[in-house]
């Protein structure tokens, strides 16, 4: 699944470290969502688009296989 986590927290000038610590997950998971490795459940999703004060859909990118 494609994402703009990556985009969304360099604008917003947030570590992966920091956004990691705002989620309550590791700095690794992080790299794992940016980089299309991990796919989030439901409530980390929702943490995120809630960090960056928009919708799931302008966070993570639904593709149909």
């Amino acid at each position: 699944m494609k994402n703009n986590i990556q985009k969304l927290r360099k604008e917003r000038k947030i570590t992966q470290e920091e956004l990691g610590k705002m989620c309550g997950v590791s700095r690794q998971t992080i790299i794992s969502l940016e980089n299309g490795k991990y796919n989030p459940s439901i409530i980390l999703a929702h943490k995120i688009a809630v960090i960056f004060d928009c919708i799931i859909e302008d966070v993570f990118i639904f593709e149909e296989e």
